[in-house]
């Protein structure tokens, strides 16, 4: 095990957790297997957010068990896109990283999402939309994806083929440029902050990935596309209007 200074650390790992005891140990000593061979120095953020199942006194235990695994309890849900900004503003590394706690992205692609940004992109996000990328998911689920990364490209200007893969990384000074900036609480936040990235000209890499959806989902295919329909046309009209008024932001 490397050893690991506060004030000096390469990589924050942040795990968006909510009612995830069945997997979380697994997935932290999965991580850490991989990211031991990538970065010198690491930090692995459990932003467990508001969870009933025992992932906080799971995610708890973790934090005493490894010194550089750290517990972020919120005793209500504040949502995931919350959870991240809260998280993020808590880390210390120069290269900012999210995943997912099922690890529905093989956690063989780290090492290219961070390397990218060691290369010089200001963002790099796993996409399942690629020629090359292998995923395994229903049909509903494939459909609803493409229809609304589509509807985001038309509404929002987007060029980026998959917005809401929830594998991500960010060079530190930039996400914190626009970090305040994105309003969205929840699932909306990823698509969010790639969109104004996108928009103040940020270098952002599409990494074709392996992609296998969990047994269990928390994803209502049609509520959730009905609710982050209405997202897109939110954000739509701030973009507008923020442009028309030549403001950087509207809130």
């Amino acid at each position: 095990m490397k050893t690991h200074r506060k004030d000096q650390v390469e990589v924050s790992i942040v795990f968006p957790a909510y009612n995830e005891a069945d997997k979380l140990e697994e997935s932290v000593e999965k991580t850490v297997a991989a990211i031991e061979k990538i970065a010198p120095s690491y930090e692995m953020i459990i932003a467990e957010d508001g969870s009933t199942d025992g992932t906080d006194k799971l995610a708890s235990l973790l934090s005493k068990k490894y010194s550089f695994v750290e517990h972020i309890h919120s005793e209500k849900r504040l949502g995931r896109g919350n959870a991240l900004k809260n998280a993020f503003r808590k880390s210390k590394g120069e290269i900012l990283v999210f995943m997912d706690v099922d690890l529905a992205t093989d956690i063989r692609h780290l090492g290219e999402l961070v390397n990218s940004i060691k290369e010089g992109y200001d963002i790099a996000t796993g996409s399942r939309m690629l020629p090359e990328s292998k995923v395994e998911r229903k049909l509903s689920r494939q459909i609803a994806s493409k229809s609304y990364n589509f509807m985001v490209r038309v509404m929002l200007g987007s060029k980026i083929k998959d917005h809401q893969c929830g594998f991500k990384a960010f060079k530190r000074p930039s996400l914190f440029r626009i970090l305040e900036e994105v309003q969205a609480g929840h699932w909306f936040w990823d698509t969010e902050i790639l969109v104004r990235a996108a928009r103040k000209g940020y270098a952002i890499k599409e990494i074709p990935v392996e992609w296998k959806s969990g047994r269990k989902t928390r994803v209502n295919v049609l509520k959730d596309s009905f609710n982050m329909g209405g997202q897109v046309l939110k954000l739509w009209w701030k973009l507008k209007v923020s442009s028309l008024f030549g403001q950087k932001s509207v809130t």
